[in-house]
């Protein structure tokens, strides 16, 4: 596990190598990161989590924002009652760790072998207090943040069958595969996101394959055959 201390070291590291080049990540298979990115990288440094591995726990302190380069990320929290639930799933391209506060609300853990580019939060908040197209971007992507939370509370007033519509929905539309999507969290994963028991996800993508609306080639493979269909179980 990557530690906040380890963090600040290799930050540390990055920023003190004399504006010596280094080789930028593409995001969403981009070959050329736009202005905000850029700064980003100059600021940051990519740092490697292994499958499971703790990003940041509930309650640390909320001194860096972090972007995926590669693989998958998950938000949790843990209940009282020891159930989970997830936040939200951070694909390539996307950024987390954003908070009102000085400190984190939900823990975030790679779901897969993932890269991510960290960065200070009070060094980007100075820049985009010079730069105000550093500003606008920080505050897009808190809209999108809020939107995503605003999403996530309509859904689980949603049906079962309505929920899982909708998260198939989501991945395909951050997929580059159009209908089909592969799935790189588990079963269990999905479900503690829609706030379902892992039984009712799999009956429902049974019932749902049954109708002819997707097919489940594979326990991670998901294709849509009749989009329409979920686009009116969604709402």
């Amino acid at each position: 596990m990557q530690t906040q201390t380890a963090i600040r070291s290799d930050i540390s590291r990055h920023s003190a190598r004399n504006g010596r080049p280094v080789p930028p990540p593409a995001f969403n298979g981009r070959t050329e990161a736009d202005p905000f990115e850029k700064q980003m990288q100059l600021m940051g440094a990519v740092m490697p989590y292994p499958r499971n591995a703790e990003i940041f726990g509930e309650s640390d302190p909320a001194e860096y924002l972090y972007k995926v380069v590669s693989g998958v990320v998950r938000t949790y929290k843990i209940l009282n009652d020891g159930r989970r639930q997830i936040g939200g799933f951070y694909l390539p391209g996307d950024m987390f760790g954003l908070e009102s506060g000085d400190e984190h609300t939900l823990s975030a853990e790679a779901v897969t072998d993932t890269k991510v580019l960290v960065v200070k939060r009070s060094t980007l908040v100075a820049l985009a207090a010079r730069d105000a197209a550093v500003a606008r971007e920080l505050y897009q992507l808190t809209a999108r943040e809020l939107r995503r939370t605003q999403e996530r509370i309509l859904l689980l007033i949603k049906s079962a069958q309505e929920r899982v519509a909708s998260f198939l929905l989501e991945m395909t539309a951050r997929s580059p595969a159009g209908n089909a999507v592969e799935l790189p969290m588990s079963r269990q994963d999905i479900a503690d996101y829609l706030g379902l028991t892992i039984e009712t996800v799999s009956r429902t993508l049974t019932s749902l394959e049954s109708a002819a609306t997707i097919e489940v080639p594979s326990s991670r493979r998901i294709v849509l055959r009749n989009r329409s269909a979920l686009n009116r179980l969604n709402g």
